[in-house]
């Protein structure tokens, strides 16, 4: 995630105001004075979602006896008094969503096909005419709904031709709170960059029938194993929760070289943050921001298997931690030195997987434990 600061005009409030511009996985979230609803990660480092909706803050209707009626001050106020109050609506947890920066563009239209310049003005009028393309209200806009700054809009992201990955994820458990899936290596497990379909989430909401689908937790796209899904909006931030006070307990298993001089098991803290490539990570001096712990659960030869428990979750954490112990994860593309740029090579993935989650359950109080299937 990279932050940068911009001013934005709010749509309530009228009112200018130097807000956050978080790009999050290719997506822009603005935040003006009276808008609300990204929960970034904490400085912990959890990996945390989108919350999966946008609570806004409306304006509470005022009430004629609220009003002042002296002076053009007081005409102002009785005629905002006597606006109905804006209905309220809850943002599709799988809409993306920008507030139009400030532009002198014509429509709403004319300022999306600028700012999103690889999606032609054709692919956008596709979206509009299907109704995916909608305002802060949820109501579909229209090619000629005119722009102004800082006016919230939702649309829906899809790829064209986007190319199908060849595995299949298990779904190992379901019930009215969580869903547990066994994600394949290759699979991405929200839409991203060039995959919208062709992601766990999409597959899962397509094959459970479960719109409110969220995951509470991500791994990487080219990491395999368990990913828990929050299956019901009312019980959703109990199981975040989990995430957050880090009240889970993670265990991944990985493939690497042998460390004979290193004592195990060890404990492997650092300050990793974003490298000189946005989407590589790199261990600085500094206060400590990651911690893992790493054990050895089988030695053979050159290459062994190690148990990695993650107490935080930076974004690449195990792969950094691993590489700078001089052991990087077995077919590695990032770390510890990127490699060509190239098509996804299925016979060799990466050789790490997510392989159990155990927790108390904060409705039951039972502790719940759930392991892969998959194997390295």
């Amino acid at each position: 995630m990279c932050l940068e600061t911009t001013t934005v005009h709010c749509t309530r409030c009228g009112g200018g105001a130097a807000g956050w511009l978080m790009v999050w996985d290719r997506l822009d979230y603005r935040y003006p004075c009276c808008l609300w609803g990204f929960r970034a990660p904490s400085e912990r480092g959890e990996s945390h979602l989108p919350s999966e909706e946008l609570v806004e803050r409306d304006l509470s209707s005022v009430s004629a006896s609220q009003a002042k009626t002296t002076g053009s001050a007081g005409r102002t106020t009785l005629a905002a008094a006597m606006i109905p109050p804006i209905p309220s609506f809850t943002r599709d947890a799988h809409a993306s969503t920008i507030h139009l920066p400030p532009g002198d563009w014509t429509t709403v239209l004319d300022s999306l096909c600028a700012h999103f310049t690889t999606i032609s003005r054709a692919q956008w009028l596709d979206r509009i005419e299907r109704g995916l393309v909608l305002d802060g209200h949820g109501l579909a806009i229209e090619p000629d709904t005119p722009y102004q700054a800082g006016l919230r809009i939702h649309y829906y992201r899809e790829v064209i031709d986007e190319a199908p990955i060849p595995f299949t994820e298990s779904v190992l458990h379901v019930d009215e709170h969580l869903v547990v899936a066994d994600k394949p290596h290759f699979l991405p497990v929200t839409p991203a960059g060039g995959f919208v379909e062709q992601t766990l989430l999409r597959r899962l909401i397509r094959r459970l029938g479960n719109p409110d689908l969220v995951p509470l937790h991500r791994i990487d796209r080219a990491t395999a194993g368990l990913v828990l899904f929050s299956a019901n909006r009312a019980s959703r931030d109990h199981y975040q929760a989990l995430f957050r006070e880090r009240r889970i307990d993670k265990r991944y298993e990985a493939l690497a070289p042998a460390l004979p001089q290193v004592a195990f098991p060890l404990l492997r803290h650092s300050r990793i943050v974003v490298g000189e490539l946005f989407f590589r990570m790199q261990e600085v001096d500094g206060l400590p921001n990651s911690e893992t712990r790493i054990e050895v659960i089988e030695r053979g030869g050159d290459c062994w298997r190690y148990a990695l428990h993650p107490v935080t979750g930076r974004k690449h954490q195990l792969r950094v931690h691993m590489a700078a112990l001089g052991a990087p994860i077995t077919d590695d593309t990032l770390y510890p030195v990127l490699t060509e740029k190239a098509a996804d090579d299925y016979q060799r993935p990466l050789q790490l997987l997510a392989h159990s989650l155990a927790f108390v359950d904060p409705l039951s109080g039972e502790l719940r434990r759930f392991e892969s299937r998959l194997s390295l």
